[in-house]
This record gives C-alpha cells, sequence and structure tokens, in this order.
C-alpha cells in the first residue's frame, strides 16, 4: 500500500517514509546544556504542528535557532523498501540517506496516546542515548508502533 501522506513506497509495497515535515527550530537547550557535545532542540512543524524535542551531535551536525529541516522516519534506508536487517552494511549502493545530511538509527521506547484536551501521540525514541520526542495528532503518526526500530533522517531547508 502507498503512503498517504507522502506517497512514496518501496517496491516491496511497505512505505519507505513513514512521517515527513519541515520543523523550524524555536529553542536551543530549553533547559540548559547538559552536555558538551549535544544540544536538546525545540522545533515546530510547518504542515502537521507536530511538537519535537531532538537531542543532536553538534559536534558532528551544527543547527542553530530560525534554521528549517525536513525529518524523515523511516524503517529502511532501502530505495526499494527492503527490510532492514539492523546491521551496517559498508557497500556503497544507493539509500535514502544519500539524500540527507544527518543519520541516525534508534527504537521506539514509549508510545504514550492523550485524550484531553485533544486527542495527541507522544512518541520517544532513542538512538543510541540521544533523545526524541515528537507530540502531535495520531493520524501523522500512523503505521509507527511501540518498539519499532527506525531512522531519523535530517536535510536543511
Amino acid at each position: 500500500t502507498q503512503d498517504e501522506r507522502t506517497g512514496k513506497e518501496g517496491t516491496m509495497g511497505s512505505p519507505i517514509i513513514l512521517f515527513e515535515d519541515i520543523f523550524n527550530v524555536k529553542d536551543i537547550d530549553p533547559d540548559g546544556k547538559k552536555f558538551e557535545k549535544v544540544s536538546r532542540f525545540y522545533c515546530v512543524s510547518e504542515s502537521y504542528e507536530m511538537d519535537l524535542f531532538l537531542d543532536v551531535n553538534t559536534d558532528i551536525y551544527q543547527i542553530s535557532e530560525e534554521d528549517r529541516f525536513t525529518l524523515v522516519l523511516a524503517p529502511t534506508l532501502d530505495l526499494h523498501g527492503a527490510p532492514d536487517d539492523g546491521i551496517f552494511n559498508p557497500i556503497e549502493r544507493p539509500s535514502l540517506a544519500d539524500k540527507y545530511e544527518y543519520v541516525m538509527y534508534g527504537k521506539v521506547f514509549k508510545y504514550q496516546e492523550e485524550t484531553q484536551p485533544t486527542q495527541k501521540v507522544s512518541l520517544y525514541l532513542s538512538f543510541g542515548g540521544l533523545l526524541m520526542l515528537l507530540k502531535g495528532d495520531p493520524r501523522n503518526l500512523q503505521g509507527i508502533e511501540p518498539e519499532a526500530r527506525l531512522y531519523l533522517l535530517i536535510r536543511k531547508v
């Protein structure tokens, strides 16, 4: 089936991209700087009105306040949608990562649904200790399950 939000589908029938939106950086380290090489960014999405808190290794990827970036969540980097086995393969071949500047691999460790005052979902992921919280309308996060292993891909716009 084709992903209704992105329209991007692998040849094996599974959506390559489960979530995609452009985010605006609103604040950096809102609770103060905790680590020398990591910053926590608070961002708001343009299309789906999602709130994002994201830890980024600023030693290898710099983001500034008011920057805009595309964020994608995908279960595989394979352009044809082939399932990922979770093992890095250094063989050079085209992948979804080629189109992005910063890529992390992690796991959904908490999926929290809220009904008051409006229906929202909070999706918590860990990327080897770097954390992400994505919060918003559950319709925008369909196909993302608790315990799922996902790639996060970022490209500045």
